[in-house]
């Protein structure tokens, strides 16, 4: 065996008793400091122990700093500034909160109410004047008006989609000459209209010189158009006539005068047309405007309508009178040529035979 008390010891001053662990001693020999790690700064706050611990029985409770409260600033809707980074577009009904669609659609304007008034509409005159008569039987007439409303609602629809707003919904009905059926023309389509099952339809007499659309139906006079028109605080509403056709609504001409341009070109005519279709989203305006080259509320009209149909009578209505029509109706974006008195028809077909009528 290997005697341990010859092993060399470091050298150490023997003056100095060696009182040292080992562990020390072997720090001392071999300089295990540097392998500790960096001492904290002494400046360093002491750690704080967390709010939330047990208490110790008996001890006294421990003093908390103050929590400041939140102050809360009231806005008025008036002067109310968004926050940055919120959307402008929220509404705020000043509580920070956002407003509830109860609330947004108690801003909205009320609908349009009509009279409730029915004036009867005498069927037989009707009849007599060639016109369409509601709850008759299916005739090559009523086939055919059923075929122009189809297209001129179809493309309502597609106004509607573009976003035109309530000019999707009204319709011009006009004419380059008198006597060429837009009367008629104008009459028989809301008629047609009106037996729609989602939709009504108001008849506007816009000839203002010549109105004779209450003499077709047989409806009493009164105020109308115009008379909204002159009138800043008359409500057109309330001039609307109803009929005992379900669907059919039709406003007068109203009051005569020979300033019709003026006062159509102003900007209460926007406001007027407007009210004619507020809250009624399903309702066709067809108005029945004078003759383009005769008149010109015809060219003032077209600036508020979404489409604009001219009749064109057969065997009468010269290429240049048209062309002068349409270029005066031009500031609607979509005009369409309806071809009345129509003697035959080149395809041979027979509209109504099919229901046990023919023509």
């Amino acid at each position: 065996m290997t005697d341990q008390s010859k092993i060399p010891l470091p050298l150490r001053d023997k003056a100095e008793p060696s009182s040292d662990s080992l562990i020390e001693r072997a720090a001392e020999r071999f300089d295990f400091t540097r392998y500790m790690a960096a001492p904290r700064p002494e400046a360093l706050p002491p750690k704080r122990e967390p709010a939330l611990r047990a208490k110790k029985v008996g001890a006294a409770p421990e003093t908390l700093p103050p929590v400041p409260t939140p102050v809360r600033v009231e806005r008025s809707r008036d002067t109310f500034a968004p926050e940055p980074g919120v959307p402008t577009s929220l509404d705020t009904n000043g509580t920070g909160e956002i407003a509830s669609k109860t609330a947004v659609a108690e801003t909205q304007v009320a609908p349009a109410i009509f009279s409730t008034e029915r004036h009867a509409i005498d069927r037989e005159h009707l009849r007599e004047n060639g016109l369409i008569v509601p709850e008759g039987s299916v005739t090559g007439l009523l086939e055919e008006f059923r075929i122009v409303k189809r297209q001129l609602m179809v493309q309502a629809s597609e106004l509607r989609r573009q976003t035109a707003g309530s000019k999707a919904q009204r319709v011009l009905i006009s004419s380059p000459h008198p006597g060429e059926g837009k009367t008629y023309c104008a009459t028989n389509l809301a008629l047609s209209i009106a037996a729609e099952k989602d939709s009504d339809v108001l008849l506007v007499d816009a000839d203002f010189a010549k109105p004779s659309i209450l003499s077709a139906l047989g409806l009493p006079g009164g105020p109308g158009l115009m008379d909204a028109l002159m009138d800043d605080k008359a409500d057109v509403a309330q001039f609307v006539l109803g009929t005992d056709i379900p669907g059919l609504w039709v406003l007068p001409a109203g009051n005569t005068t020979t300033n019709d341009s003026e006062y159509l070109s102003s900007a209460r005519t926007e406001k007027v047309l407007e009210r004619l279709t507020q809250g009624a989203p399903g309702r066709m305006v067809i108005f029945d405007s004078p003759p383009a080259l005769a008149a010109s509320p015809a060219a003032e009209l077209a600036k508020y309508v979404g489409q604009a149909v001219v009749i064109v009578r057969a065997d009468c209505t010269g290429q240049g009178a048209l062309e002068d029509a349409v270029s005066l109706l031009s500031s609607c974006p979509n005009i369409q040529l309806l071809l009345n008195a129509v003697q035959f028809s080149p395809s041979g077909r027979s509209f109504g035979s099919y229901y046990g009528y023919r023509e």
